[in-house]
């Protein structure tokens, strides 16, 4: 097992992408806290993994919360007696519609969640790492970050802050041995955001019209995101750090 006696935790993990990336890393042999401030759908998620023989336990968080985000990396040590890897994959978008008339909540929450939380990370897992002597982060950024599309402007913003965030992170904490990496999504239909991003309905119509964009000629899955997360909490990336990986089809080039 390629993460085995590996402590992680994934946020956002109640569905959707995050659900996918703690499945397959407990599925590796990670030891999984699966956070969200859903705790029904968390819960669920833990269950999943354990009848499947994976270890994983829940941790309700807010993780545009400084408290919140402390207790959660606590929790990882109480349980786990070390954090290896912290997957920052909680995100939130704006709905679909131009920049000038987003509300300033929106804008808030757009970045609290997307962005502050990286920082509220950073604060509370380093000092964590570096006792531990190094560890890594993983944040899901998005293709959003890269290739902008009109209608997500601040929610671009926030994506694009994150990858030059965790490229900055990368460079200030290698010396601790302290990895840390971004994965892009490209749009994926079956996420709880997905008509936000969309929108509108998701329906053919939008999806025919999402999908011309990608030239592999399909949408991204949660487990084509989780596969890219296993690899970049495996010893096999040890040396790869300030990096992007976009899981798009192509959608970037």
């Amino acid at each position: 097992m390629r993460l085995k006696n590996k402590s992680i935790i994934v946020t956002g993990s109640g569905g959707g992408i995050g659900e996918g990336i703690a499945k397959r890393l407990a599925e590796e042999g990670a030891s999984v806290i699966v956070n969200d401030v859903n705790a029904a759908m968390g819960e669920n998620v833990v269950a999943q993994i354990m009848a499947a023989g994976g270890i994983a336990s829940f941790f309700a968080a807010d993780v545009t919360q400084s408290a919140d985000v402390k207790a959660l990396v606590a929790a990882a040590v109480q349980r786990h007696g070390k954090l290896d890897v912290m997957v920052n994959n909680a995100g939130w978008t704006h709905r679909n519609r131009p920049a000038l008339e987003v509300p300033e909540d929106e804008f808030d929450k757009c970045y609290a969640v997307n962005v502050k939380s990286i920082y509220l990370a950073t604060i509370h897992a380093v000092p964590v790492f570096r006792a531990n002597g190094g560890g890594a982060f993983i944040n899901i950024a998005s293709t959003a970050g890269v290739r902008p599309r009109p209608g997500l402007t601040w929610y671009n913003g926030s994506k694009g802050a994150a990858i030059t965030t965790s490229k900055s992170l990368a460079a200030e904490l290698g010396p601790d041995n302290i990895r840390v990496n971004c994965i892009n999504p490209v749009f994926n239909p079956d996420t709880g955001l997905s008509a936000s991003f969309a929108g509108g309905p998701v329906d053919e119509e939008r999806k025919a019209k999402f999908r011309a964009t990608i030239p592999l000629g399909r949408f991204s899955t949660a487990l084509d995101v989780a596969n890219a997360a296993l690899y970049l909490a495996s010893d096999e990336a040890a040396f790869i750090s300030g990096v992007c990986i976009e899981v798009d089809g192509a959608r970037c080039v």
